[in-house]
């Protein structure tokens, strides 16, 4: 799996930037085809982020699970492993908080804390499940991964509707407010978005991961692992341990979108049925930042803005949603195909067959 990747660590900088333009420019093109105006459309798309201080704040709201969710599928990858489990974690990681949320009677710090560490934990307990099957018996990840989203959801779902469904709706209960994370004063100041301390999490969790990756011996070891299993396992690493820290740690990143989302944004679970689709987001936000802590923080401010803009490029320009998904696509393709990008550039074509 290193091998898919490994070539955006090579990469300058230009690529990523050049790969931005060209997927705007072909964006634009389609507009253009389907009788849009571009101009307009990403005129719109900047207004929309950048139009008020809640929209700025619901923007940022918006980024933090793309980066999470991004820190969760990197540090699987850097493993060697494929982490198609996220949004199953995150079922795990709501679940959690919920229980906390609704069923304890705790001051508020406390409650708040405990509800983010059970549902952070849930998260891990889950990844590292899968990394137990994929240790010990040589199981494809990516088949166990998807399934364990159906078993998340759908044991969510009966937990929910048993024990804490609402009476009358498709959703849980509320949860306490002394369970919430939301940050009264900075939603204030953010023109009433909902602002929670999963802002400042996730700057911890950006940290953490840069530190243990590379300045650890257990992130020596995963990356070791990552690059060739076998060479690790001769060099006296447990190898299957490594997989299932690798897999618990994944886990807990996706485990704590889920309490964000609980905690700080809607209070309570809706009964649906899919995932919310964030872990598959995170895919793109790793592969498009590299799997290093920055690119991961930049791509998902990326995706992230335009994900959101693209509610502004709807209402201004009558463009369909689907378009920016669609600029996101065009992103990643050429960022994952950089011979293309140096076409544009004769030289570092040139610098590069010399190389080779």
């Amino acid at each position: 799996m290193d091998k898919l990747y490994k070539g955006f660590k090579s990469e300058p900088l230009l690529v990523p930037i050049v790969a931005i333009i060209i997927g705007l420019l072909l964006g634009a093109i389609i507009m253009f085809i389907g009788g849009y105006d571009p101009i307009l459309a990403y005129q719109s798309l900047v207004t929309k982020i950048f139009g008020s201080s809640y929209d700025i704040g619901e923007a940022l709201r918006t980024i933090i699970p793309l980066v999470m969710s991004g820190l969760a599928v990197a540090i699987a990858f850097r493993s060697g492993l494929f982490n198609i489990g996220v949004d199953g974690q995150i079922v795990m990681g709501s679940l959690g908080a919920l229980i906390i949320g609704t069923k304890l009677n705790l001051p508020p710090f406390l409650h708040a804390t405990l509800a983010v560490l059970f549902g952070a934990f849930l998260g891990g307990v889950w990844g590292a499940l899968i990394g137990y099957i994929k240790a010990k018996r040589g199981i494809n990840e990516v088949i166990t991964s998807i399934m364990f989203n159906f078993i998340a959801l759908y044991i969510s779902q009966f937990l929910i509707r048993v024990f804490m469904a609402q009476e009358g709706t498709q959703r849980s209960a509320m949860i306490k407010e002394s369970a919430s994370i939301q940050i009264g004063w900075l939603s204030e100041a953010m023109g009433g978005a909902r602002m929670h301390w999963g802002f400042f999490i996730t700057i911890l969790a950006i940290i953490f991961y840069h530190i243990y990756l590379n300045k650890t011996k257990w992130g020596y070891e995963l990356r070791a692992v990552g690059h060739n299993q076998h060479a690790a396992q001769y060099a006296g690493m447990k190898v299957s341990n490594v997989i299932v820290r690798a897999m618990f740690i994944s886990g807990v990143f996706g485990g704590l979108i889920g309490t964000f989302e609980v905690l700080g944004v809607f209070k309570y679970v809706a009964i649906s049925s899919t995932t919310s689709g964030i872990g598959f987001d995170g895919i793109a936000v790793a592969l498009l930042g590299g799997n290093s802590a920055l690119g991961v923080l930049l791509s998902g401010i990326l995706i992230g803005a335009l994900t959101y803009g693209s509610q502004g490029m709807s209402f201004g320009a009558n463009v369909p949603g689907e378009i920016i998904r669609m600029v996101i696509g065009f992103i990643i393709f050429f960022v994952a195909a950089p011979g293309i990008v140096r076409t544009f550039f004769p030289s570092a074509k040139k610098k590069s067959k010399k190389e080779a």
